[in-house]
């Protein structure tokens, strides 16, 4: 089960209060049954969340969890060897000002791009070749990736102003690039700052909370039925969602 902290939901200061009466019988901690997870990527903006179907759970399995009957950190322990496979064909690079320049290149450190991108035929004057990428949504991104200049660099030329236009990528935020087992090559991207919103309950761009969606939750809830919220982990620290 879960924990959902009430009391950590900050309402934006652009959705207009609601009547007390509609908290007046929600609780600070809500014990909450996982259905499943959904691991989604915004359309707006490439964040990363989850969307996690939940249902309040019983009364006795409350009282359980603080008579300490229920180990409350089996699950998070299973949860932390499971997320220790390692991935090394990948890396990951904030952007500079020359990464981000409408006539520049992607300056790539030759020892990633060796481990990450397929070799280079170093016996040519000017080693080349053409890779492609696909983001989180599945898009497929054609860059020209070359080895070139004094002291020669690795560059992902051609196709890569594309990308930095489209997803309007600036100085400071980072692009993963990861090679899977079957050698196809992904992408994705993380940005320096984030839009404060609602805590670690802060939903996606396109998903942002409003006011109807709020009384939804609050009514599911006191009704013990299930509802759905986005959680963001790099919105908070917070050991509950």
């Amino acid at each position: 089960c879960c924990i959902g902290d009430t009391d950590t939901c900050v309402i934006p200061k652009c959705i207009p209060a609601y009547p007390p009466v509609v908290y007046n019988n929600l609780r600070p901690h809500v014990f909450c049954r996982v259905v499943d997870v959904n691991l989604q990527a915004d359309t707006v903006n490439d964040e990363v969340y989850a969307q996690v179907p939940l249902v309040p759970d019983n009364q006795q399995i409350e009282q359980k969890w603080r008579d300490g009957d229920i180990d409350a950190d089996t699950e998070e322990e299973d949860l932390e060897g499971a997320g220790k496979s390692t991935t090394p064909h990948m890396f990951c690079k904030t952007l500079t000002a020359s990464d981000t320049s409408t006539h520049g290149g992607f300056s790539v450190p030759r020892r990633a791009a060796e481990d990450c991108f397929p070799p280079l035929d170093y016996k040519q004057q000017r080693p080349s070749q053409e890779l492609v990428a696909k983001d989180l949504h599945g898009m497929g991104w054609k860059f020209r990736h070359i080895y070139r200049g004094q002291p020669r660099r690795h560059l992902l030329t051609t196709g890569w102003s594309a990308f930095v236009n489209k997803k309007k990528l600036v100085s400071g935020d980072a692009v993963l690039f990861l090679r899977t087992g079957d050698g196809e090559l992904r992408l994705g991207v993380r940005r320096a700052a984030q839009a404060k919103t609602c805590s670690n309950y802060l939903a996606p761009y396109s998903q942002l909370l409003n006011v109807s969606g709020i009384v939804d939750v609050v009514n599911a809830i006191s009704s013990r039925n299930a509802f759905n919220i986005c959680y963001n982990p790099r919105a908070s620290s917070s050991d509950f969602i």
